[in-house]
């Protein structure tokens, strides 16, 4: 990797600490709005206007705008797969401040839980930075992406609507883990596609058709994976909910730019033995780490 995509690691990292910090405040804000007694899964409309008013929960969003901003600069300077696994430090930082705040141990079963992410996404990082690059992006792979991430939104929205008052917290964790990792996806191409435009002296809104696709992409998968994060928020300790954003984001934004987007095209086989040993340990451990924590 060239020295460029290092400080690309330095700006993730940055952009790790503001998730964890913001994502400790959004989950006060969101606590502060009462639940739901309809018996329906998911926050209410009432409850969304409330949140557009609180001001932890808006400030909490600050930090947390700022922190995609610096994952954002972070893709445009780094292989995905590099990256977006980064963030997994913000598990640890909000699992500390979640202890903290609520005044009770993690527990050694969370403490085990955590640890299994962290070094499952930290050896799915250290190949990755060894044996990926980034590659150009071509009009057939964007078109790939597109479509899993309208069939992504399609199946997890219409399992919402149909299952939500049987669904348990560790689907909105995943779901919106899955969702983010689409977003940071498309954000990838998006910038990608738009640095292409400009090396060629050419205006970057002369991007074409695709790119805006993936422009509507990022909104629907963004709104969607927003509410069901903030749902998270009322039915888990914070540091679960950032768990599916800092172990399933990356796996699935690092497995797509791995099988889609190019970057694994002079990765060994070894390699991918590793990747999907180690997504298999970090989903392990976001599971059990739902099923360890109570709800603050």
């Amino acid at each position: 990797m060239t020295p460029i995509g290092y400080v690309g690691i330095a700006v993730a990292l940055v952009g790790a600490f503001l998730l964890s910090f913001g994502s400790a405040v959004q989950q006060r804000g969101v606590s502060g709005v009462g639940t739901r007694t309809d018996g329906k899964g998911g926050l209410a409309i009432r409850q969304l206007l409330k949140l557009a008013t609180n001001r932890q929960w808006l400030l909490g969003s600050v930090m947390v705008v700022l922190a995609v901003v610096c994952q954002l600069t972070a893709l445009g300077l780094a292989p995905i797969a590099v990256v977006q696994p980064v963030g997994v430090l913000a598990l640890v930082i909000t699992a500390i401040i979640s202890a903290r705040t609520s005044r009770k141990s993690l527990g050694a079963p969370a403490v085990r839980d955590i640890a299994l992410c962290v070094i499952a996404v930290v050896a799915f990082v250290t190949i990755a930075s060894m044996t990926t690059h980034v590659a150009a992006i071509h009009n057939g792979s964007v078109v790939v992406v597109l479509i899993i991430v309208a069939a992504a939104v399609l199946v997890l929205g219409v399992s919402f609507l149909l299952l939500r008052k049987r669904l348990t917290r560790i689907f909105y964790v995943i779901a919106s883990g899955v969702l983010f990792g689409f977003v940071a996806t498309l954000a990838k191409v998006i910038i990608g596609r738009v640095e292409t435009v400009v090396a060629a002296h050419h205006s970057p809104f002369a991007v074409g058709g695709l790119t805006y696709l993936c422009l509507a992409g990022i909104v629907l998968a963004g709104l969607l994976g927003q509410y069901l994060q903030q749902s998270a928020f009322t039915s888990g300790a914070p540091d679960v909910v950032v768990a599916g954003l800092t172990v399933v984001d990356p796996i699935v934004g690092a497995t797509i730019g791995l099988a889609i987007l190019g970057e694994g095209e002079s990765t060994p086989g070894w390699a991918f033995i590793v990747f999907a040993l180690a997504g298999a340990i970090a989903v392990l451990g976001v599971v059990r780490l739902s099923q360890n924590r109570p709800v603050d």
